[in-house]
């Protein structure tokens, strides 16, 4: 859908304070941009400080900003469908600090054992992710405790925004079109003001179970919707993030929708040309060949970049979508 709202110089600036911070950062390297056909690239996020997402650079600048205001803090919660939760554990040993994580009831078994492999206490909710992050919400408002969020109108909701910077600040050339995963919209927000800092459009990406952003943007206010389930699972998300939207209102040009076998068949394509993405990260590749002619005509498809946000995160999964 194209978005009426657009206005790019409405959005928010962005802020390279988090970027200098992840340049000093023990075993920081600028993941690889690499050229997939003529015009269209992928950055690929599936080695992100040895983690296989970029979410790694939202917490741990978060987490920064966090122990600065509080000396206090013992523990990080946190809410995830997976990968925002490693991160959060990762960072969480990293600084001496425990971590508590609530995932929904249906993320796959792979990512709650890696969530436990880096020292967190997982706990399994009855429920949806956004049941998930209620709970985190709640254990977050303990003394000694901090939530750690990407979602919602929080001080770390902000701050993970701003170390998402860091991702399109690291591009060394120019695109006309970044083509986004968007769930709750934290990654969709830096997109945006990256896009109107340097004049490229940005189209968000979602599963067509879980477009929370394309109803928000129809409805012009934060929508709820239903999510009967994807195997996008980092993009199974019923609302967008309070703190994402003043930037994805203006920000975002129009979005797309893709569905769990276009996602498969494009980490088909991605693994024949060398690249292990999984769902979540493929799916602006299966957007892009999905692209309609009322957004075509608004974008410039010469040069575009596609942001690919994970390896394979679920093996099982992964190797049954490209078998």
């Amino acid at each position: 859908m194209i978005n009426p709202a657009y206005d790019p110089g409405a959005v928010p600036a962005p802020t390279d304070a988090a970027w200098a911070f992840h340049r000093a950062l023990p075993g920081y390297a600028p993941t690889p941009l690499r050229e997939l056909s003529d015009g269209v690239w992928v950055k690929d996020e599936s080695d992100r400080l040895g983690l296989p997402a970029f979410k790694v650079l939202g917490v741990s600048w978060a987490v920064e900003r966090v122990l600065g205001e509080s000396a206090d803090v013992h523990t990080l919660v946190a809410a995830s469908a997976g990968n925002h939760g490693r991160a959060v554990a990762r960072v969480a040993a990293a600084r001496g600090l425990r971590a508590r994580v609530f995932l929904p009831a249906r993320s796959v078994a792979a990512r709650r054992e890696a969530i436990a492999g880096e020292g967190a206490e997982v706990i399994v909710v009855d429920g949806t992710y956004e049941e998930a992050v209620a709970r985190a919400e709640a254990e977050g408002a303990r003394p000694g405790c901090v939530e750690v969020a990407d979602v919602g109108a929080s001080g770390p909701a902000h701050w993970v925004i701003d170390g998402y910077a860091t991702l399109f600040s690291e591009l060394d050339r120019t695109f006309d079109t970044i083509l986004v995963p968007v769930g709750v919209g934290s990654l969709g927000a830096a997109a945006a003001r990256y896009g109107a800092q340097v004049g490229a459009a940005v189209i968000a990406v979602e599963p067509d179970v879980a477009a929370c952003l394309t109803a928000s943007l129809e409805a012009g206010a934060p929508a709820v919707i239903p999510t009967p389930g994807t195997e996008m699972a980092g993009l199974d998300c019923a609302e967008v993030s309070e703190a994402a939207w003043p930037s994805l209102l203006p920000g975002i040009r129009g979005t797309i929708t893709v569905s769990d076998a276009q996602t498969r068949a494009a980490m088909r394509e991605l693994a024949a040309a060398g690249l292990a993405i999984g769902h979540s990260g493929a799916a602006p590749l299966a957007a892009l060949h999905a692209i309609d002619d009322d957004l075509r005509a608004l974008v410039s498809l010469d040069r575009v970049v596609l942001i690919a946000t994970e390896g394979p995160t679920d093996p099982v999964g992964y190797r049954a979508a490209v078998a």
